[in-house]
């Protein structure tokens, strides 16, 4: 193997299933076979004489290869980021609801706090201190000072009311 182009190529050779599981090591996967193709064409038309090293020239060969691969991916993901879909002058579709949307849902907000109201200040405070706040049960019992099966009743309470009024506003 004197490094000639022809000596390149049996070096390939030889070194031809290293090399593909070196691909497949660093994630070529199904393609390995293609690149490792690609890598040959690569490699052999770009020595114009001797090489000196040819194994480690085919290894850096193919490393390149696959850095080159992935900064091509890592482009065209943030192509497809920047575009997300849209094509040029088209706007992209707005999730935001509409003005219809927003009215019902602020109308149903109002409809849910006026059910909670009527049941008395103590089932609304705990059922916001539970639902909205976060506020455990028991920690709830104890700052009004009543019973956690009280807490229970008074949420038991507000989500029979909450209940009814989806069924009322469905049926609507």
């Amino acid at each position: 193997m004197d490094g000639s182009p022809g000596g390149l190529e049996q070096v390939y050779l030889v070194h031809r299933p290293a090399l593909l599981r070196f691909l497949r090591a660093r994630g070529a996967g199904d393609d390995a076979e293609d690149l490792l193709q690609e890598m040959w064409i690569k490699a052999s038309a770009g020595a114009s004489g001797p090489i000196r090293d040819p194994v480690p020239y085919l290894y850096r060969a193919a490393n390149n290869l696959m850095l080159d691969r992935r900064r091509a991916t890592q482009r065209q993901a943030r192509r497809d980021a920047d575009w997300s879909g849209a094509e040029p002058g088209i706007e992209p579709a707005d999730d935001r609801p509409d003005a219809e949307q927003s009215a019902l849902a602020r109308d149903e907000l109002e409809a849910a706090q006026e059910a909670l109201a009527q049941l008395g200040d103590r089932t609304d405070t705990i059922f916001r201190r539970f639902r909205l706040k976060g506020d455990s049960q028991r920690e709830i019992a104890s700052d009004l000072g009543i019973s956690l099966s009280a807490v229970e009743k008074h949420l038991q309470k507000a989500y029979r009311a909450l209940v009814d009024l989806r069924r009322r506003l469905d049926a609507g």
